[in-house]
Formats: structure tokens, sequence, C-alpha cells
């Protein structure tokens, strides 16, 4: 065993590379993750119904966003493709069609925040939470353009293995975050006390900035000089039709996902505040084992799609494994924490704010984390193995599974759970918990049937025509006899 590892360690797509992209991604997510936390955090100090807003809203308007954030994150596949195929003046357009839907998601969000009103007065919640949800969900969709911007200029870096780039940039718009957040919320060094508006404001000010800062750097001289980022500008109908044909279904994959995570959430909030108060707690803490989870799949789809750039399935699959086998490992470890210590995790909550109403929550909240942990290790494959194929660009298959098993494993029966049955919290979280078990196995199969293995999603190099043979010997005999003539 021992052997076994170091050999798998120092491998080719083996563990030590695996973390070496992984780690900054994985702290990069963590940052989000931990930004989010704290955002939660904030609003419960502040008051119980904007903590109980701030997930159906966040949620909400990441349904939309979801779309697009999808499309401009398979930028990264198309770049490690590219570069995998030592088509590096290729790389720049292909971000740039990430930037031009950027621009149209912007103009998305803007019709979808004139209508924040009507979207949740479908919803039925109580009225104090309703006006905090179309607050946050309105100034949040304004915020669209920046972040899926932000997303798109970051796989120009992450789709090259450059994953510290994104590290930094992430973490700095974290740390702008949080001190907004901090300022915004509570009107603290002398800027006005928002509440829930200054959390929506906090979040869009640091996407733009991040966005700015990405920029930036992908427009170094370097950059535009080997990656072609500032003549890639003009539009490429083909590779833009491209990026809609592999990434439109992982857009809309995220999307239906978010679709129905939302409608979850919705279905539990007709429980009560306080059920709805305890799932937003237990989906935060349950973020922070997430989101780095995502960061460990972008990497193994980084690897993946570099490998099959240059036709080496084997090495492909190989990288796949490496990824799920550090991937069970710490989400094994996640699932003893939820099990043993969870008030650890729900402790920060209590900090800054009180009350029998938030101490329920936690309490039910803490067997929510509970069921959390039975379903981690089925989230390691979930994740790494739709990356892997994500990599590929079967991009499709994810996206239909994805839907059936979301809506028809999750949603739907928590629905008909609670209308015909009055269904308790614990029994509606089992079906979220029965979902992820399901896609989870249903994804490894897929990547064991190996359909992805044969798969690109750039395009073939143009061919070189070789001279005719006898042009090639004309010229030659041309210049042999300039020689002896000189």
């Amino acid at each position: 065993m021992i052997r076994y590892l170091r050999h798998r360690w120092g491998a080719e797509g083996g563990y030590r590379e695996f973390l070496t992209l992984a780690i900054p991604l994985i702290l990069s997510t963590a940052a989000w993750s931990v930004q989010h936390f704290v955002d939660r955090v904030f609003l419960a100090w502040y008051s119980t119904e904007a903590l109980a807003a701030a997930l159906p809203a966040g949620m909400a308007n990441f349904v939309i966003a979801s779309l697009f954030i999808g499309v401009a994150s398979y930028v990264n596949t198309f770049v490690a493709q590219y570069v995998g195929a030592k088509r590096l003046e290729r790389v720049g357009s292909a971000v740039w069609q990430g930037a031009y839907l950027a621009v149209l998601s912007g103009l998305v969000g803007l019709g979808v925040a004139s209508q924040s009103g009507a979207i949740f007065d479908l919803v039925g919640h109580d009225t104090a939470i309703r006006d905090e949800e179309v607050v946050y969900f309105r100034i949040l969709c304004y915020g669209l353009f920046p972040l899926v911007l932000s997303t798109a200029a970051s796989c120009f870096f992450s789709g090259r293995g450059k994953t510290l780039t994104v590290l930094t940039v992430n973490a700095s718009a974290t740390a702008l975050n949080i001190a907004l957040d901090y300022g915004l919320i509570f009107g603290n060094w002398g800027l006005p006390a928002w509440g829930i508006r200054g959390a929506a404001w906090a979040t869009n000010i640091a996407a733009l900035f991040s966005a700015v800062l990405f920029g930036v750097l992908l427009l170094q001289r370097r950059y535009r000089d080997e990656f072609d980022t500032l003549h890639g500008w003009r539009p490429d109908r083909d590779l833009f039709l491209r990026l809609l044909r592999f990434g439109g279904p992982n857009g809309l994959n995220y999307m239906f996902d978010m679709v129905a995570f939302s409608f979850f959430i919705l279905v539990v909030g007709r429980k009560g505040t306080l059920e709805l108060t305890a799932t937003n707690l237990a989906f935060s803490v349950n973020s922070l084992a997430f989101m780095p989870l995502l960061g460990g799949g972008i990497a193994v789809s980084t690897m993946v799609g570099q490998r099959l750039g240059r036709d080496d399935p084997d090495a492909a699959e190989y990288c796949t494994w490496s990824g799920l086998h550090l991937a069970l490992l710490y989400m094994g470890i996640m699932a003893m924490a939820y099990l043993g210590v969870p008030q650890l995790f729900l402790m920060p909550y209590g900090l800054g704010a009180g009350g029998a109403d938030l101490d329920q929550a936690m309490e039910i909240a803490t067997l929510l984390l509970r069921i959390v942990a039975l379903y981690c290790l089925f989230d390691a494959f979930y994740i790494i193995f739709t990356a892997a194929l994500k990599g590929a660009g079967d991009t499709r298959f994810i996206m239909y599974v994805s839907l059936g098993l979301s809506w028809f494993v999750m949603a739907i029966p928590a629905t008909v759970a609670l209308m015909y049955f009055d269904a308790g919290i614990y029994f509606l979280w089992s079906f979220l918990c029965a979902y992820i078990v399901v896609a989870g196995l249903v994804f490894y199969l897929r990547f064991r049937a190996g359909r992805w293995r044969e798969m690109r999603v750039i395009e073939e190099a143009p061919a070189i025509e070789e001279e005719p043979c006898s042009t090639r010997e004309s010229e030659a005999e041309a210049r042999s006899n300039r020689g002896r003539s000189n």
C-alpha cells in the first residue's frame, strides 16, 4: 500500500498534480463559501427575517445566474483542450466568447429584476420575509453581468492549470465582500445600515472587483502575445455556437438543479419560518464541505480536458480516479464531523444573536446535518464523475439525468409528501438524500461505460496541405544551382 501511494503521489495525473491544481481552487471555492457563510451569520445577527429570506431569494437569483454561469464556466474545458492540443492562439478567442455571453446575461438580469415583486408574490411566504426576499433578489440581479464575466475570465487561468491566480483574485474579492457586509448591513464605518440590501450590494461590488482584476491580468502583454487575449476579441460565430452546444447543457443542468433545489426550499418553507431557517442553516454549513469539493471538480475537468486535447484518454481516466480518492477522503472527514460535532459548525450563528426561535432552528439544523453526513460520500461521486464527463464534453447526458432525478426523486416526491401526508422536515430531507445517492451512482456507471473517451469539444486543427513532390524537388534543384553559382 505504501509503495502504491508513493507511486500514485508522484505519477503524472497522480495525487500531487491533482492537489497542485486543486488546492488553490479548493481554497478559492472555500473562500466563496466562507463569504456566504459570513453573510448568513451577519444576517442572523441583524434579524431572523433577513436570515430566513436570504436563502430562498439567493437561490432564486442563482437559478437565473446558474444558466449563464454554467455556460461561461465551460470556457474552462475549451481552454484546457486547446492547451492540450497546443493550439494556444485559440485560447483568447474562447475566453472572449464567454465575455459576450456575460453581456447577454446582464440584459436578462435587468429584465428579471423588474419582475421580482411578482415572482415572490407567487411564493406565498409571510409578508415580512417576502419584502426582504424581493429586495435581496432584485439587487443581486443587477450584479449578474460582472458575476458571469468574472467566471469566464477566470477560466483563462484555471483551464491552463494556473489556479493560484484564481485563488488570489477570489480571495481578494471575498475579503472585500466581507468588509462591505460588515459596513453595509450594520452601518459601520459611516456606511448606511441597509440590512439585507447591504448584503446584496456587497456581493455585487465584490463581483465587479473580481471581473475587473481578472480582465487586467489576462490582458497583460505576455498573454496577448502567446494566447491572443486582445486580438481574439472578434466574435467567432462557430466557436460561440460550440460553446452553446456543449456549455448550454451544462448551464441548463445548473439551472434545473437550482430550480429543483429552490423548489425544495420553498416546499420546506411552507412548513413554517422555523423549518425554513433551520434548512438555511444546514445548507450554509453544508456549503463548507460542498463548495471546496467543487474546486476539486474543476481541477479534474482541467486535467481531463488537457489530456483529451492531446488524445490520451487513459491518462484522463487515471486523473479522475486520483481526484476521486482524495475527494472521498475529504468528504469522509466532513461526514464524521457532521455526525460527531455538528454544534461546532452552528455555533457562530448564535454568537451575535439569540432567542427561542433561533435556538429551536439550530436544534433542528443539528439533526439535518446528520442527514447531510449520510450522503457526503455520494456527493464526492457526483462532483468528481460529472467533472470528468464535462471535461470530455458529455454534458447532455448529465443534463438529462440531473433533470430527471432532481425532480422525480427529490422535488416532486417532497411536494406530494407535504401536501397529502403533512410530512415533517426530516422526511422531506430524505428525498434530498436519495437524489444525491442515486445521482452519484448513475454518473459513476456512465464514467465506467467509457463513451466519454472519444468525445472532444474543440474543432479539429486545420489540415496542413503538403506541397506536391515535384514542386519541392524543383525548389531544391533551384537552391542547389544558386549554391553552385555562388
